[in-house]
């Protein structure tokens, strides 16, 4: 299964401002290929991204990232990074979750993108700018 967009090259920004889930305010930056992944509370399909392993998408840093904090008790449990920032999924024009964004901070561009199936699929998806 793939994505089934086109992705749009845009702009990223470097840095961004989140909140964690313990309520603790982060200022974040960029600093290698970054594979944004975009959840929502209420959602089955997002579980598989919150469950996977540190090397499930590959040799790349990844940050989850919601609109809004929610109490399902995987949010709590992944071994990604997970945030609460609805300005970073603004400033990176995410549409709807799941979903990802691959962000290469030296371009400063959104270099691909699409909606996230499995862990699998995206890291098929991006493999080929890990190179």
């Amino acid at each position: 299964m793939r994505s089934l967009d086109a992705p749009r090259e845009r702009p990223a920004p470097r840095r961004y401002s989140a909140t964690s889930l313990d309520g603790e305010i982060l200022e974040g930056e960029f600093t290698s290929l970054c594979l944004v992944l975009a959840v929502k509370g209420d959602c089955m399909g997002c579980r598989s991204v919150f469950d996977a392993a540190a090397d499930a998408f590959g040799n790349v840093a990844v940050l989850i990232v919601a609109r809004t904090d929610s109490r399902e008790p995987w949010w709590d449990e992944s071994v990604h990074p997970v945030v609460i920032s609805p300005t970073l999924l603004d400033d990176l024009a995410v549409r709807w979750p799941p979903f990802y964004v691959l962000v290469d901070p030296v371009a400063q561009r959104v270099v691909s993108e699409g909606v996230v199936f499995a862990p699998a699929q995206v890291r098929e998806e991006i493999a080929p700018f890990l190179v």
